[in-house]
């Protein structure tokens, strides 16, 4: 039987208008279209057929055709392989039901990871998951009292669906910038020992000098040291909330960094400034042997002025100072000050609000832990050293007081630090004069 036959072409006569010689193969049906190995075994018997009479260019498209479709199928499956093969590297955010990402997942604008917040890492640590899957279960002391009135619910802070809320803090928000002007670092013990520079800015320290031949070389100091002894500090509160909302990331990462995280950064400020030394952290203002300025009695210099003179006094102890704490109130009046033509001395236009604080070379932070009237001008990051004991603890419990039965849980921030302030000389505490 010629190849013809046994295609299966068909008798007969061409229709009018049909090429004779056009004639093609009738597959017998067998569920369906021949599969890519089937019709390459066909066309493979064709090609190898002599006797074949069939329109050979035809054959040979057809055999690029099929050849290219089975490149394809291979170069897919090659491709799937590959990414079965593939591992995800660890720690790789994993989308969420419905294609949302877990709130802090997110990358920024330009497509990379930003540093995890103290909410952020919370909500994605595995002890966290352990908790809400019932694996765990904390205690912690604390005084027995009724549940606030003020515990958040999830009726107070609806979830919304297209952004990470978080519920709005209803603290004042003050920059917290006077931690940032320390130099700053890690304790490996809760016991803190150091040494404070009492010598003074008087103190002879530097004598070196030209001497001749044989003759006596001078002698620096006196230098006089005290060893301090003290501890870090612990600074911690609790808030409630519901279980409801606490199994919503969005409302817990907001609680944590609206109200917890804050709320220790706004009183290590403070703790940085006034702290007792005792039974609080070391404050600079509370230290003994901190200079002091203020304008002789009589004296009206504007508070413009009175900054530059206390900047050079700290200079002369041998300190150069880099930043200045005040009240805000002074700080207005420092901004508002205006020479005879009535044009701002400090600022060049009230339209650049956002232009950094600056007064004769300091960075200026403005806090209301400062006194009114008052200001701490200083080498900051030579004076000082904020030592902290792993930075800030989040803890999270269903086993306070009565709280279980009420489905809420108790969430506590706490951190470890204290003030190493061993160089008094690099601070000027500046008293401004009573305005007429």
């Amino acid at each position: 039987m010629s190849a013809r036959r046994a295609l299966g072409y068909r008798k007969g006569r061409a229709a009018v208008g049909e090429d004779p010689r056009k004639r093609y193969p009738i597959f017998p049906i067998k569920g369906g279209a021949p599969t890519l190995a089937e019709q390459r075994d066909e066309v493979m018997r064709l090609l190898a057929d002599e006797s074949y009479d069939g329109d050979v260019a035809e054959l040979l498209q057809r055999a690029d055709t099929i050849t290219g479709e089975i490149e394809q199928a291979e170069n897919r499956q090659s491709r799937l392989r590959a990414l079965r093969a593939a591992s995800v590297p660890a720690g790789d955010p994993q989308p969420q039901p419905g294609n949302r990402q877990q709130p802090g997942m997110q990358p920024d604008a330009q497509g990379n990871e930003h540093p995890l917040t103290v909410a952020e890492a919370f909500v994605r640590s595995a002890a966290l998951e352990t908790f809400r899957a019932g694996g765990a279960r904390g205690k912690f002391a604390f005084d027995h009292r009724a549940a606030p009135a003020g515990t958040v619910t999830t009726g107070t802070q609806p979830r919304p669906n297209t952004r990470v809320p978080g519920i709005i803090p209803q603290n004042p928000d003050f920059p917290l910038l006077v931690a940032n002007l320390l130099d700053r670092q890690t304790s490996d013990g809760t016991t803190l020992e150091y040494m404070r520079d009492t010598s003074g800015p008087q103190s002879t320290w530097n004598a070196a000098a030209v001497v001749a031949e044989g003759g006596d070389k001078p002698k620096t100091g006196p230098f006089t040291f005290d060893l301090i002894t003290t501890t870090l500090k612990t600074v911690a509160h609790w808030v409630p909330i519901t279980r409801q909302a606490a199994d919503d990331d969005s409302q817990l990462m907001g609680y944590i960094n609206g109200r917890l995280v804050y709320g220790l950064e706004y009183k290590l400020d403070r703790e940085i400034l006034t702290g007792n030394g005792s039974t609080q952290m070391q404050g600079i203002l509370t230290t003994s042997g901190i200079g002091t300025y203020q304008p002789a009695s009589g004296n009206t210099d504007a508070k413009l002025i009175t900054v530059r003179k206390a900047k050079t006094q700290g200079e002369l102890a041998m300190y150069a100072p880099d930043a200045i704490v005040m009240n805000p109130l002074d700080w207005q009046d420092i901004e508002l000050d205006t020479d005879a033509n009535g044009q701002f001395r400090v600022i060049t236009t009230v339209t650049d609000s956002g232009a950094p604080m600056r007064i004769w070379g300091l960075t200026v932070v403005t806090s209301v832990a400062m006194t009114a009237g008052t200001a701490l001008l200083g080498g900051f990051r030579m004076g000082a050293t904020l030592w902290e004991r792993q930075g800030i603890t989040i803890l999270m419990t269903d086993s306070h007081a009565d709280y279980f039965t009420a489905n809420t849980l108790v969430i506590l921030a706490e951190r470890r630090a204290n003030v190493a302030v061993h160089t008094p000389a690099a601070f000027v505490k500046i008293t401004f004069a009573a305005l007429p």
